[in-house]
């Protein structure tokens, strides 16, 4: 599950569906840039970055603390902020190295999100509940649709079930 941090959403995700919650990246990076002050943006952006281009969980999370303790004399609150987020920001290093940059943020959602936005606003005024969900509906579908018959595919279910702890699980287990 990937969202920013809203309040009781990781509880909620890990107790609920049992699932890793991965704090998106993105804003994680727009909350951190906020303590940066105007002029260490970049540099602060560059030096976090560095963590997220390792190749491995472990590799990641070392660099992870080697910047928040090079960032603690200067800025604690920051330093703090990364103490805080380590195991949230970097829980999609812990997936197969391609899926990393399918679940690090929310982006894929927000755009699709924007895009039923974008149609609905389009038709204006729907004469019935039932009219906006075939709407959504069929743009859902769309995507979905797309997605299946992408070269590089989003997710496959063959290359999700090599992270789970159940070897029986397959395309036809599920879909049968």
């Amino acid at each position: 599950m990937i969202s920013d941090a809203h309040e009781g959403i990781k509880a909620a995700v890990t107790k609920i569906f049992t699932a890793t919650w991965q704090r998106c990246r993105v804003h994680f990076m727009r909350n951190v840039l906020a303590h940066a002050g105007k002029s260490g943006r970049r540099v602060v952006s560059a030096f976090i970055g560095t963590a997220f281009a390792q190749n491995d969980a472990a590799a990641a999370s070392q660099q992870w603390r080697r910047v928040a303790d090079q960032l603690r004399p200067k800025i604690p609150k920051l330093a703090r902020l990364m103490d805080e987020a380590e195991p949230d920001v970097l829980a999609y290093m812990t997936f197969p190295a391609q899926h990393r940059t399918k679940l690090h943020s929310t982006n894929p959602i927000e755009r699709r999100n924007g895009e039923i936005k974008r149609r609905t606003e389009v038709v204006g005024i729907f004469p019935n509940e039932a009219a906006i969900t075939r709407l959504a509906g069929a743009l859902l579908l769309e995507q979905n649709d797309e997605r299946a018959v992408q070269r590089s595919r989003y997710i496959s279910l063959e290359t999700i079930a090599q992270t789970g702890d159940d070897a029986t699980v397959s395309l036809t287990n599920i879909t049968g």
